[in-house]
This record gives structure tokens, C-alpha cells and sequence, in this order.
């Protein structure tokens, strides 16, 4: 892949590949959402991306090295998308992009219960992610039984959260 960069600085190189809108949005939902197809990617965002710039960002980040397409073998017209190491390497800084904006930014309890998440397991708990990730993407072994896996525990968290939100949830019944 030929891309122009503007300079040799990581700080600008990285800004190149995550600079726009979508990209990190991307990675976000297939990390943390588990989403693999084009479908789950296009109507499972809350930021509603087009489907003409969804299949732009899968195309660069493959190109990019992030992800790789496969046929999937349940579907004949159905691919699945997979992360790479290099992209998986990107939970500890999601981790503190999310812990940045919770303390910096008006962010809605249920959708930063997951970042709160992760910033109190700290790097412990970002090891453990990637190496779930690593076994669900890259087919590494894993010990871990499903329902005691990091994107569990933040899914949890955040129906929660979500729970507690719920009309009457919290109220004294008595009144």
C-alpha cells in the first residue's frame, strides 16, 4: 500500500491511520462489541457510519495491516473480519482514551461503565483482553471460560448500569 505521510513522526503517522471519524469507531465495536460482519458493523454503531464509508475504513485497515478478510463458512456472501495483533495491541490505549474522556468529557454512565471498567482493572485486565482477543481472532488457545471473559465482565457492567436505570429501578416500593 502507498500512502503519502506527511512526516516520519509516530505521533503524526499514528494521527494518519486514526485520524478520521470511523477508524477507531471501527476497531471500538469489533473489540469491545465482538462484531465481525459488515452488517453488525453498519447497524450495530450507535454513531451510525454509511455503508459506503464502513466498507472504505474495513478496505484501509486491511490495507493497513489492522485487519484481514475472510470468507465466512456459514454464509456464501457473508465475510468475516478479524483483528490483527497490531490492532489488538490497541486496548491499552483505548483503555486510556476512554479513561481520558470519562474524566474530561459529558459522557453517559452506561456508555462509559465499560471504560470505568477498564481503567480500574488496569493492565492486568487489558492482557487478559488481548488474550481473548488473540484467541477469538487470531485462534490462539485459551483457557478462559466464556462466561468469565473481560468482554463478559464489561457487558455485564454495563446491563448493570442499564438496569439500574430501568423506570422504578432503585425506588422504595413502599412508596
Amino acid at each position: 500500500m502507498s500512502i503519502d505521510r506527511r512526516s516520519g513522526c509516530p505521533i503524526n503517522l499514528s494521527l494518519e491511520v486514526f485520524g478520521d471519524r470511523w477508524s477507531l469507531i471501527i476497531l471500538r465495536d469489533m473489540i469491545f462489541g465482538g462484531k465481525r460482519h459488515f452488517r453488525e458493523l453498519l447497524n450495530g454503531s450507535l454513531e451510525g457510519i454509511a455503508s459506503n464509508i464502513l466498507a472504505d475504513r474495513l478496505k484501509r485497515l486491511m490495507e493497513l495491516g489492522m485487519l484481514t478478510r475472510a470468507d465466512d463458512p456459514t454464509h456464501k456472501q457473508k465475510a468475516i473480519y478479524s483483528l490483527t495483533e497490531m490492532a489488538i495491541t490497541l486496548v491499552p490505549i483505548l483503555a486510556h482514551l476512554g479513561a481520558w474522556g470519562r474524566v474530561w468529557l459529558p459522557v453517559s454512565e452506561e456508555l462509559s461503565i465499560r471504560a470505568e471498567l477498564l481503567e480500574k482493572g488496569g493492565p492486568p485486565m487489558w492482557e487478559k483482553f488481548m488474550d481473548e482477543l488473540r484467541h477469538d481472532h487470531l485462534g490462539t488457545p485459551s483457557d478462559t471460560p466464556p462466561d468469565a471473559t473481560v468482554r463478559a465482565t464489561l457487558q455485564a457492567g454495563y446491563e448493570a448500569v442499564v438496569a439500574g436505570k430501568a423506570p422504578g429501578a432503585g425506588c422504595d416500593p413502599r412508596v
